[in-house]
């Protein structure tokens, strides 16, 4: 059976876990593809809030193998910490999976994340701080250890030997940090982690391909999003991997061939959280109204997100780099009382309209947003379950994101709830 990939199309936050959790319904196994705990979800079932940030949103269907795949970085103690809230829930993870190939956060991964964001001052990017972008350096430095390392004490003390050996230096002489104890460190690990993830670390992409060759359902969940990748984003501003659907293939460890569905996440609105361009970004009460009425703030770090209006040149572009087949619309009813409601339909730069996303970083510092207004709907669309039911500017609205995309929405949420979204269009 082939794969469907669910992808954000914005800076993040656009509600993947929600539609990640619905589509996993129907699926038999949910793939996280790559990030870290930087990455949170919250997903509301049943009038219970799950926070997640490295269990696959499918881990709330009994029937799903939930799998981390090779391509995510994995700080064990937060693994473990999340498996223990999961259970004291109700929730089995028994059937969590591990990549042996994914890599492993570790202290020094978060002293280096904080120093060197400190170290940058006005420049700083806005991390989590919690080590992801130095895992991913040494991931391609080759020095970094591997989930796999946890069940080896002799390679995961000398793999931990000679990285501390160099990074031990560099945080005493340039940073003013006490080095960490190697040994320790080891103990640690060895002994906390290894143990608890020994029955969950598996041949994730082995475990992929059978499900697939035998006929089962696979979900492919990313975490951050299109314009936090690192090739394809507004960088530096991104994160340390590739969000994108490509980046499915890498990280679980799969064929292009096997994918015949994108899904992209789209929020009615845009958010961002931390540093960078936000050509749509909104500073008034407008942008207030959104943060408030949105609750948008991030669910790992509670900082505050910047909201703006719905931005379709970034969205068009997503498309393109992501190969969508459809749209998941989350949070339409955060619009309910706004009126009218403005979509950026391109940019201005220094006189000159822009239909398609700038190649040039400064460029889209400095681009002005052109909108177009439609008229809100005033009206609550929380209770809203069909099309049907929903008032005309709101299905124009819908429409219109259609138009500006190119591609089909075929889910739209309406509120927080797991059951609060309608199908708008049938699948493709």
């Amino acid at each position: 059976m082939p794969a469907t990939v669910v992808v954000g199309t914005q800076w993040g936050d656009e509600g993947k876990g929600k539609f990640t959790d619905l589509l996993a319904r129907d699926m038999d196994m949910v793939v996280r593809y790559q990030g870290g705990h930087n990455a949170g979800h919250t997903l509301v079932v049943e009038g219970r809030t799950f926070k997640l940030q490295l269990v696959p949103s499918g881990v709330l269907s009994p029937h799903v193998t939930p799998i981390i795949g090779n391509g995510v970085v994995v700080d064990p103690l937060v693994l473990i910490a999340e498996m223990d809230q999961l259970a004291a829930g109700g929730i089995d993870c028994g059937r969590l999976r591990v990549s042996g190939n994914a890599h492993l956060i570790l202290p020094y991964h978060q002293a280096l994340d904080v120093v060197t964001e400190r170290h940058l001052g006005r420049n700083k990017l806005g991390t989590t701080k919690r080590g992801i972008g130095p895992a991913y350096a040494d991931k391609a430095a080759r020095v970094g250890l591997r989930v796999q390392d946890l069940l080896d004490p002799k390679i995961f003390r000398e793999k931990l030997g000679v990285v501390l050996h160099e990074k031990n230096p560099l945080l005493a002489k340039v940073y003013n940090r006490l080095p960490f104890d190697p040994e320790a460190m080891a103990q640690q690990y060895l002994e906390e982690c290894g143990p608890r993830l020994a029955p969950h670390i598996a041949d994730t992409v082995g475990l992929i391909h059978d499900a697939l060759d035998t006929g089962g359902n696979v979900l492919l969940e990313g975490a951050q999003a299109t314009f936090l990748d690192l090739d394809h984003g507004t960088y530096p501003f991104v994160t340390s991997s590739n969000p994108v659907a490509g980046g499915a293939c890498v990280g679980a460890g799969i064929g292009p061939r096997h994918i015949d569905r994108v899904i992209g996440v789209t929020k009615a609105y845009v958010t961002r959280v931390g540093s960078g361009p936000f050509p749509c970004e909104l500073t008034d009460e407008i942008g207030d109204h959104l943060v408030d009425v949105g609750h948008e703030y991030g669910t790992n770090t509670k900082r505050r997100r910047r909201c703006g209006w719905l931005d379709t040149v970034m969205l068009r572009h997503a498309v393109r780099v992501n190969s969508l087949s459809d749209l998941a619309i989350t949070k339409l009813d955060v619009l309910d009382d706004l009126d009218p409601i403005r979509v950026c339909v391109a940019y201005d730069i220094d006189g000159e309209r822009h239909h398609s996303l700038p190649y040039h970083q400064s460029d889209i510092h400095r681009a002005v947003p052109v909108y177009e207004d439609l008229p809100g709907w005033r009206t609550d669309l929380t209770g809203v379950s069909d099309r049907s039911e929903l008032p005309r500017q709101a299905d124009d609205y819908l429409r219109f994101i259609e138009e500006q995309a190119g591609v089909p929405a075929s889910l739209v949420g309406v509120g927080p709830g797991r059951d609060q979204f309608l199908t708008y269009r049938p699948a493709p």
